[in-house]
């Protein structure tokens, strides 16, 4: 009985040990924190799995929307993050050489390498920029271009065969697969063909895997150090793998043909370091991988988005064609160059779904670089040193103050004299030295996309069931209730399903298509 009763008194000292505990670090968290004067949710006060749990439930963008309409353009996000609502706290942040990439990207780096998106070292992060600029030229990516155009040929003749019988098309998955064509060849000049053939589509699955894991891991990182990623990599290795044999042999059969004779990045970046017989623990590996993931995600978002507000605003869709249409006598005319670039309402209507459907929806999480010992202020706030911040390009680009009427589509608020706000606001490739460099890539794959699509086809909503697909529903979860609205999983990168679309031949365009 003693021995009972010791084991009792003992427990409960246990508990009454562990109860003191939480309730030091609940005070010191709510009330003597550094960033304790910050409002936000009090679970996320307490503990990083308040917006890891949102990260779980691909829904991130969507709460820190909430969060900024609840409690203003500064939230605490978690105990040591705040994520602001502002351009000044946008270019205080991602303009300012006095910042750096979060810890929380150590996460994706293996066997010590970093490629362009994860280095967090300034002068690192300069050299590999500088390496991969040639490949993202002007003068590169006109070469590209007959590349690219090959790809949008293959996805037009396949519109053109669902068009002859109504079959309605699934543009996410449509443009996904183009878009991850385009870059696989761009990149090393390697077919995937996804477009006609499915045995490499399981790479849209594996990469989907890699960025989901890596944005929980952003937001609970303790996670990434414990067991936990073992796990995950364990149940997941075969997919893993499987890619990774794949990029495996891209890069060898490319660097086995040498960098000069073809028009790929590669030929352009040829300098980095690759061993034929260890690739994967070489720089090119890293590179090759944030190639096929930024290249395709941010084009395949950009269009896809495109078309489903183009099918819902008949009044653009109409402006739209009619700016193609009157600009280019052909398709094979449609071509990157003054003709194109003065097609200003095709540029109006990506960037309005660029804002509405950002490719990565979240935050791009900053801290104060560790070499910098002088107090930080972004947009007015002294910034404690360890404290994570950032700025949710969702949560920006639906800020009424810079975007009125904000889940409208509305491209002419980029056209002249509307755009000063709109431009300044902008965060769909980041800004300053870490923004995207593949944008001008981007710019043109999209407006040729659909450019040639509307100039050889109409098209209008799949009918029946498919009708709402992509869109909110009524009654819905929180911040997915609007039928017009693009929807998007926030997985680091942006995943989406939709518009179907149904597709109808104009006059006898179409024939340049069977000839092409």
């Amino acid at each position: 009985m003693e021995h009972i009763s010791s084991l009792n008194t003992a427990s409960a000292y246990a508990v009454s040990v562990v109860i003191s505990a939480l309730l030091c670090y609940v005070s010191y968290a709510i009330l003597l924190h550094p960033l304790r004067q910050y409002p936000g949710p009090l679970f996320a006060k307490l503990t990083e799995l308040y917006a890891g749990s949102h990260a779980f439930k691909k829904d991130l963008h969507l709460e820190i929307l909430r969060c900024h309409e609840k409690y203003g353009s500064v939230v605490r996000l978690a105990p040591n993050r705040l994520v602001f609502n502002s351009v000044t706290a946008l270019q205080d942040i991602y303009q300012s050489d006095r910042v750096s990439k979060a810890y929380t990207y150590g996460n994706s780096v293996r066997n010590n390498v970093d490629n362009v998106f994860t280095a967090r070292n300034k002068d690192v992060h300069r050299a590999k920029r500088k390496m991969i600029a040639p490949a993202l030229s002007e003068r590169a990516v006109k070469s590209f271009e007959p590349t690219v155009e090959d790809n949008i040929t293959v996805y037009l003749k396949q519109i053109l065969k669902a068009s002859r019988t109504s079959q309605p098309v699934n543009m996410s998955e449509r443009i996904k697969y183009l878009a991850l064509d385009i870059v696989t060849r761009l990149s090393f000049g390697y077919p995937l063909d996804t477009q006609t053939k499915e045995e490499n589509r399981f790479v849209f699955k594996a990469l989907a895997f890699g960025l989901y894991r890596g944005n929980i891991w952003h937001h609970v990182y303790f996670l990434s150090r414990l067991w936990v990623y073992q796990v995950f990599d364990w149940v997941f290795f075969e997919s893993r793998e499987k890619y990774s044999r794949l990029l495996d042999k891209m890069i060898k059969s490319r660097v086995a043909r040498g960098p000069n004779g073809e028009r790929d990045f590669y030929s352009f970046i040829s300098e980095l370091s690759t061993d034929p017989a260890n690739v994967r623990k070489g720089e090119l590996w890293w590179e090759a991988h944030f190639l096929v993931v930024a290249g395709s995600d941010t084009t395949a978002t950009a269009v896809s988005a495109a078309f489903f507000y183009l099918s819902r605003y008949p009044e653009c869709y109409k402006k739209l064609t009619q700016e193609i249409r009157s600009a280019f006598a052909s398709a094979q005319d449609i071509k990157s160059g003054p003709q194109l670039a003065s097609c200003h309402y095709l540029r109006a209507c990506i960037n309005e779904a660029l804002r509405m459907a950002p490719p990565i929806p979240g935050t791009l999480w900053r801290s104060q670089d560790p070499n910098d010992n002088q107090p930080l202020i972004i947009d007015g706030h002294v910034i404690p040193k360890g404290t994570l911040f950032g700025v949710s390009a969702y949560a920006i680009h639906h800020n009424e103050k810079y975007y009125p009427d904000p889940f409208k589509f509305k491209p002419e608020r980029w056209l002249e004299g509307q755009t000063k706000l709109a431009h300044d606001a902008f965060a769909a490739f980041s800004v300053g030295p870490r923004s995207c460099p593949g944008k001008s890539m981007a710019y043109l794959d999209s407006s040729l996309m659909l450019a040639k699509t509307l100039r050889y086809f109409d098209f209008e909503v799949a009918p029946g069931s498919l009708a709402g697909a992509g869109g909110g529903k009524v009654g819905g979860p929180p911040g997915r209730t609007r039928p017009h609205e693009f929807q998007l999983e926030d997985i680091f990168t942006a995943r989406h399903n939709g518009p179907y679309l149904v597709f109808h031949p104009r006059d006898e365009n179409w024939k340049e298509l069977e000839l092409a």
